[in-house]
């Protein structure tokens, strides 16, 4: 019996436009469909008019549990459409567990290209964006500053995720680590209406958002280590 098919589906991080055609297609055909948050993928299907009676939550509370029987109908033959509340799954979401069980278990995994918030802002900072590395979210607490640390001597573009309650605290830490003249770009809810980028040094971001209180979903990015210095 031929295996079935995990399909890793992007989806907008703001604006709907942003859904591909083959992402809506296969949310149709697949037999299951696993989301972060089923009632915020409730409100996208409903929108892409996409009628499924087999609709899952996969979140990072409960993927360990569910990864195995997954599995065991991945290989049953069932196709599988994986989605996050918004962008890319795997991605600072849900989805490398399942992604890598199924690569053990010889299952078939095809990722849709699509929407992510990473890349834009990346690209609209105005720094180098041929090589990169990407950070994610900062540790919370414990390990944050040995993070931080370990970047210190980094020449690449850094990319960083962030919500707006730690953003502030964010930037002044980098800002101690890599100097505050340090170049960086700070862009905030990608592909919405209020869509903004600021730039300047990290000294100058800090002075704005302790001066304007910072809302929406922010992406950091900050030029590396100069080379010659």
């Amino acid at each position: 019996m031929k295996t079935g098919i995990l399909y890793i589906v992007p989806t907008p991080v703001g604006n709907m436009e942003d859904m591909t055609l083959r992402a809506i297609r296969i949310l149709k055909e697949a037999d299951v469909i696993l989301a972060e948050d089923t009632r915020t993928s409730g409100i996208l299907l409903k929108h892409f008019d996409i009628q499924h009676g087999a609709l899952y939550a996969h979140h990072k509370f409960n993927e360990h549990q569910t990864v195995e029987p997954l599995v065991r109908r991945l290989l049953a033959g069932e196709h599988v459409a994986l989605i996050s509340d918004a962008g890319t799954p795997g991605i600072s979401d849900p989805g490398f567990l399942l992604a890598r069980e199924c690569a053990k278990a010889g299952v078939e995994i095809q990722c849709l290209p699509g929407a992510t918030a990473c890349i834009p802002a990346l690209v609209n900072s105005g720094l180098p964006c041929d090589r990169f590395c990407f950070e994610g979210f900062l540790p919370q607490k414990k390990g944050r500053q040995t993070r931080i640390n370990a970047l210190v001597e980094e020449t690449r573009t850094m990319v960083f995720y962030e919500s707006p309650y730690r953003v502030l605290k964010t930037l002044t830490q980098l800002g101690e680590a890599f100097g505050k003249d340090r170049e960086a770009s700070v862009s905030r809810e990608i592909s919405k209406v209020h869509e903004e980028t600021l730039r300047g040094t990290l000294a100058e971001l800090i002075t704005h958002f302790t001066e304007t209180e910072p809302r929406g979903e922010f992406v950091i990015v900050v030029a590396g280590k100069d080379k010659n210095v």
